[in-house]
């Protein structure tokens, strides 16, 4: 639901709402589709394997294309290991979105009208996916707490709700942490949904 909630709160917030376009955007900078395919393609069904010069080349490209867009702000950006690349940056809220597999596979058996068998096993996939990027290439734990300021179990909230209180602490966020209003900010939602 990591799309869904992001694309409702970029409406509720009137930013712009930023997910695969980071993987296009950064490959035509990088010059290296392959890399960008790769980085789509979660489950390795396309086989694809970039060389580590590419990748390399490709990460790169995907760090500065995000850092930019957080720079200019008003920005809901989705996954691609931006509570990483974004770490530290005062004006991003990095909001990590879970369920329980069983609540994820029986979303993802719906919306692709596919066995729960098979959802269970895509699910098992991108989460090991996920979790072997963000420690091979960053060296770090994607469960870690320390990543996020926000962490939200949708199990029991719809897309509409599961924003609404993603809005509430941005708002939130902005008084306290910022202790003045930000003309900028940039929201960064990380999902294992």
């Amino acid at each position: 639901m990591g799309r869904e909630i992001g694309r409702y709160l970029g409406d509720l917030l009137g930013y712009q709402v930023v997910g695969h376009e980071v993987i296009n955007q950064a490959a035509r900078r990088a010059g290296v589709p392959e890399a960008a395919l790769a980085a789509i393609d979660e489950l390795g069904l396309l086989g694809i394997c970039p060389s580590e010069e590419a990748c390399h080349a490709y990460r790169e490209a995907v760090r500065q294309v995000m850092q930019e867009l957080a720079a200019t702000g008003n920005v809901v950006l989705i996954g691609r290991a931006g509570q990483v690349i974004l770490g530290g940056w005062p004006r991003t809220l990095h909001v990590r979105l879970f369920a329980p597999t069983q609540i994820r596979t029986e979303r993802i058996a719906r919306r692709l009208n596919i066995s729960l068998k098979a959802a269970r096993a895509q699910v098992k996939a991108s989460d090991k996916f996920r979790k072997n990027y963000l420690k091979r290439f960053y060296n770090v734990n994607w469960n870690s707490p320390k990543l996020y300021d926000l962490v939200l179990n949708t199990a029991h909230l719809d897309e509409i709700s599961a924003a609404e209180i993603i809005f509430s602490s941005l708002r939130q966020f902005q008084i306290v942490v910022q202790k003045n209003p930000i003309d900028r900010l940039a929201v960064d939602v990380i999902d294992k949904d």
